[in-house]
């Protein structure tokens, strides 16, 4: 299981009380899965083909479909639920009912065990911007 941050440095409370948040989650807002979509579509489209959120498949608060191509030519449907993201069929728009790939965490995660050009992409994208921050603390 991937994890995007360190544990050691996650708060620890052990005593709630009356006025905590934890109490009245009946107020919470449900994580519309289509932002979420547009979200993950916006930070990884420099690094693969085409990538978009599917108008043609259903979308519903707690599922959203992606479709991307990426730059070895491939193109997949991917599914986005609380539980992460994986592939579901594998063109535009199609959910294959036989495909049950396993889920991801991250699209990093995702995109990382499809395609090398997407792990490429990503390091070149990584180093220019470590070199922009040297550049800036030089100045």
């Amino acid at each position: 299981m991937e994890v995007d941050c360190n544990p050691m440095e996650l708060p620890i409370n052990t005593i709630y009380d009356n006025d905590s948040d934890l109490q009245n989650l009946e107020g919470a807002e449900v994580k519309d899965m289509s932002q979420e979509a547009e979200a993950i579509v916006n930070d990884v489209l420099f690094a693969v083909t085409n990538m978009f959120v599917s108008k043609n498949l259903l979308c519903a608060v707690d599922m959203a479909y992606i479709n991307v191509e990426i730059k070895e030519g491939t193109k997949y449907c991917l599914e986005l639920t609380d539980a992460g993201l994986r592939v579901v069929g594998f063109t535009f728009d199609q959910v294959n009912e036989g495909c049950r790939s396993q889920y991801h965490e991250t699209i990093y995660s995702l995109l990382d065990s499809l395609s090398p050009a997407y792990r490429e992409a990503f390091g070149n994208a990584l180093l220019r911007r470590l070199e922009a921050l040297k550049n800036d603390g030089q100045s």
